[in-house]
C-alpha cells in the first residue's frame, strides 16, 4: 500500500510553474478580491494592499527576536505601538507590544493580570474572568492555558454586556472584567464606562477587547459617529487589545496589546537565563517574530494617516447604513441591535437565515453566521461599497428562493441550499 503523505520532491521546480499551481489551489477559495467575502479579509483597496505587500517583502527575513541586530524593527514597533497608545488616549508611561493577532494579545492581557495578582500575593488557582456571553473565545483559550475560568454572563436585551448581572457574578476569585468595543458577533460596543466604574469600585482589572474596533472607532468618532467612551480615557480600563490586521488594513498577522503602565506590561514578558546561551527576554508569546508584519504595519499606518483612516471609516459606516436600511425594508428581514462601526447581523422571524446564507453562498457570497440569534453576520471593508447593489439583488433572490421552499426560521443548519 502506497504512503498517501506527500514527500519532498527529488528535484526542485521552476517558480512560474509553482506559481500557477498555487493559483490553481486557490481557485475555489472565497473571492475576497472582488469583495465577495465579509469575514477574514479587510480589503481597503489595491493601493493599500500593495503598500502592505511591498513593506512586508522588504523585511520578510528580518527577525524581531533580535532588536540589537535589527534596530529598525525595534524602532518601527515602537512607532506603531506609540500610535496605538495615542489613538486610544493612553496616559504617560503606558506601554504595549505588537503581537501575531488578537488571540495572542488577549492571552497576554490575561497573563499580565494573573501575574500581577500573584505579585500581590493572591492565590490565582481557578481564578475567574467575568465577561458577557458575546465575548471572543480567545478569553476561554487564554483561561484554559493559564489555569483560570471564564464566567460568561447573558447579554442584556440590547445585546450588549449586562453590567448589573456581571456585578452580581463577581466573587472572591474574580480577577478580570471584560468588555468589547465592539463585540464580534453583533458589532456592538459594550457599556465600557459602566464597566470601568464597576472595575474601580471592586478593584478589578478591566480589559477592553477592541480587536475589531481599536483602529476603527477613533476615526469613526472623528467623523461624528457617536461611539461611546471605551478606551484609556476611562480610568478603570487597564489593558486593550486592538488588531492592526483588521481595520488597520495591514498584512496578517499584526495586533497590539496595550497597557496602562510599564509595570503592567512587565507582567506579560518572559525572562530566562538558566541555559548555556545566556539571558533571553521575550515581550510576547513568540520567540521569532516576523519583521515583515511589523514593517507592513508601520508602512500602512504612515501611508494612510489620520485623513486616510477617516475616509476608510466613512466609507465603511456609510456602506453598513445602506445595507441595513435596505435589508430592513425587505419583507421578513430584520437587523439586530444598533451597530455603529463595520459589523452587523441580520435575520428573519419567518424564514430560516441559515438557508438564506446557503442561497447566498451558492451565488458566491461568503459571510459569517451567529447562532443566538440565528443570523447572517457581515464584517464590512471599504471595497464592499462597490458591491452593495449586487449583494442586495442576490439577497432578494435568495430570500425568494427560501420562501418558495417554506423553510421556517430555526429548523435547519447552515448549508448550501
Amino acid at each position: 500500500m502506497s504512503d498517501p503523505r506527500p514527500s519532498l520532491p527529488e528535484h526542485g521546480s521552476d517558480w512560474p510553474s509553482l506559481r500557477e499551481r498555487m493559483r490553481s489551489l486557490g481557485s475555489h477559495d472565497a473571492d475576497w478580491r472582488r469583495a465577495r467575502t465579509a469575514v477574514y479579509v479587510f480589503n481597503a483597496g489595491e493601493d493599500v494592499l500593495q503598500v502592505a505587500k511591498e513593506a512586508y517583502a522588504l523585511y520578510q527575513s528580518e527577525n524581531a527576536l533580535g532588536p540589537m541586530a535589527f534596530p529598525s524593527l525595534r524602532q518601527m514597533e515602537d512607532d506603531v505601538v506609540g500610535m496605538g497608545l495615542s489613538l486610544l488616549h493612553a496616559p504617560e508611561g503606558a506601554r504595549g507590544s505588537m503581537t501575531s493577532g488578537g488571540t495572542e494579545s488577549i492571552l497576554l492581557a490575561v497573563k499580565a493580570c494573573r501575574e500581577e495578582a500573584r505579585a500581590r500575593g493572591l492565590d490565582t488557582t481557578d481564578a475567574e474572568i467575568v465577561a458577557p456571553y458575546s465575548v471572543h473565545p480567545a478569553f476561554d483559550k487564554a483561561a484554559r492555558y493559564l489555569g483560570l475560568r471564564v464566567v460568561r454572563i447573558p447579554v442584556a436585551a440590547d445585546l450588549r454586556a449586562d453590567v448589573d448581572a456581571m456585578a452580581r457574578a463577581i466573587g472572591p476569585r474574580t480577577l478580570m472584567l471584560v468588555g468589547s468595543a465592539p463585540c464580534f458577533p453583533y458589532g456592538l460596543v459594550d457599556p465600557i464606562a459602566e464597566l470601568s466604574t464597576l472595575a474601580l469600585e471592586r478593584e478589578l482589572w478591566l480589559h477592553v477587547d477592541a480587536c475589531v474596533g481599536g483602529y476603527f472607532a477613533p476615526f469613526a468618532r472623528m467623523n461624528g459617529v457617536a461611539v461611546p467612551p471605551f478606551d484609556f480615557e476611562l480610568q478603570g480600563v487597564r489593558s486593550i487589545s486592538a488588531d492592526l490586521h483588521k481595520y488597520g488594513y495591514v498584512a496578517k498577522g499584526a495586533s497590539t496589546i496595550l497597557h496602562r503602565s510599564e509595570a503592567q506590561w512587565q507582567h506579560q514578558t518572559f525572562t530566562f537565563d538558566d541555559w548555556p546561551a545566556g539571558g533571553m527576554m521575550t515581550p510576547t508569546l513568540a520567540g521569532t517574530r516576523p519583521g515583515g508584519a511589523i514593517a507592513s504595519a508601520w508602512a500602512v499606518l504612515h501611508y494612510l494617516g489620520v485623513e486616510g483612516y477617516r475616509e476608510k471609516a466613512r466609507i465603511v459606516c456609510e456602506t453598513r447604513e445602506r445595507l441595513m436600511t435596505a435589508i430592513r425594508a425587505m419583507d421578513g428581514l430584520c437587523t439586530y441591535g444598533d451597530p455603529q462601526l463595520g459589523l452587523f447581523t441580520y435575520g428573519s422571524t419567518t424564514l430560516d437565515p441559515f438557508a438564506i446564507w446557503g442561497q447566498m453562498a451558492r451565488r458566491g457570497w461568503f459571510t459569517g453566521l451567529t447562532t443566538e440569534p440565528r443570523a447572517i453576520h457581515l464584517m464590512l471593508s471599504p471595497a464592499h461599497a462597490d458591491v452593495v447593489d449586487e449583494y442586495l439583488d442576490d439577497l432578494r433572490a435568495s430570500v425568494a428562493a427560501v420562501a418558495a421552499t417554506g423553510e421556517a426560521a430555526g429548523d435547519t443548519k447552515a448549508r448550501y441550499a
